[in-house]
This record gives structure tokens, sequence and C-alpha cells, in this order.
């Protein structure tokens, strides 16, 4: 009968522990009360975070997308739960090209610029752009063929320390961009047009199983 009564008191428990949970979230509905939720419940794995349609591919991310913002959904392991909240859905612009950046402190800026459109000229004849990207940036993506992959306007900065993202190139064209004031030299191929990509926030919330 104690035996009984004990598990009892312990299933109840949970249940109302879950309960008061679910209430909490439901609370919560954007990412102001999101933030604030997680600086009051510091619990390893709670987080804010944003799922992009373009990069994000899994199937969680996939049965997120179809999620309505305020949808939840739920998983399961031998020792957690992890909700997964949407508080945001948004359609963000982003861009996309590739480049190869030269640097005139290892010549001066006539020759780097000489240097640039020898670069160009074989583009032209031929030689694949990520190849050039890869034998002569000096840019941290060069191993990448010079892709910045998507970013926002807000990223631009990561890449080439001017907003790029107002230029109108049509696709695939190849234009050059100076930063006298660094003294650094771009060569950029337009390899996309802007595009409209659906981002989503979710809050995810870790909960340990009794």
């Amino acid at each position: 009968m104690k035996r009984f009564l004990f598990l009892f008191i312990l299933i109840t428990s949970t249940i109302h522990a879950q309960e008061d949970n679910s209430t909490e979230l439901d609370l919560i509905t954007d990412t102001f009360s999101a933030e604030a939720y997680l600086k009051n419940n510091k619990t390893k794995g709670n987080k804010l975070i944003t799922f992009n349609e373009e990069k994000h591919k899994s199937v969680l991310a996939t049965d997120l997308f179809k999620l309505s913002v305020g949808g939840k959904t739920t998983t399961e392991n031998g020792y957690e739960r992890t909700t997964y909240k949407v508080i945001e859905k948004n359609t963000i612009t982003h861009y996309r090209m590739s480049y190869i950046l030269l640097d005139s402190e290892q010549r001066d800026i006539a020759k780097t610029k000489a240097y640039r459109d020898r670069i160009i000229t074989t583009y032209n004849n031929g030689s694949p752009f990520d190849f050039l990207a890869k034998k002569y940036s000096v840019a941290n993506n060069a191993t990448r063929g010079g892709d910045t992959g998507w970013f926002v306007k807000d990223e631009s900065a990561k890449f080439f320390d001017i907003d790029i993202t107002e230029n109108q190139h049509s696709e695939n064209e190849i234009y050059t961009l100076d930063n006298d004031e660094k003294g650094l030299y771009y060569i950029i191929l337009n390899t996309y047009q802007p595009k409209e990509i659906k981002e989503i926030k979710v809050l995810k919330i870790v909960e340990p199983l009794n």
C-alpha cells in the first residue's frame, strides 16, 4: 500500500511539473519573452535557435517549418525531454556571391590592381572561379572557392567591410570592388540574385526525465 502511494505521488508530481512547464511555455509569445525565460532558466541546452530554410535541411528543421507560430513539438530519449516552440516566422532577403580578396600589403596598389586584372582575364579565358579563389584569394573562405553562402544585409561586413547589397548586378556578372582605406581589393562573381528565404526562431527547452 505504501509503495503504491509513493508511486501515485511521484506520478502526480511529474504530471503537475509538466503542466506547470507547459503553462509557462504558453506565456512565451515573442523573442523578448523567450529571452526573459532563458535568463531565468539557465539549464544546459536551453536556447533560442534560428533555423534557415536554405541552410537547415534536417528532419527536425523540416518539421519545425511546418508549424505555425506558437506551435510546439517534443522529443524524448532515455534521460531527457526536449521541447521546441516556434516563436517567430520571417521571410528575409539573403545574398550570395563568390569573391577573391587581394591585399595590397603584399604589393603596392598599382601592382595589386594589375594582378587583379590578370586574374579576371584568366577567368574570362575559361578558368573556374572557385579554382582561382583557392589559388589567389587571401580571404578565409578561399578553401570554399570564395563562396559566401547565403547571408543577410547586416552580415555583409563579415566579408567585405563595405555594404555591397545595394549594388545592382546580373547573375554571373563579375566585377571589382576597392577598399582603398584598408588596402583591400576584390573580384566578385555575382553567383546568385537576392533571394527571399524563410527563417524561424525556435525556443529549445531541455528537461531531465525523472
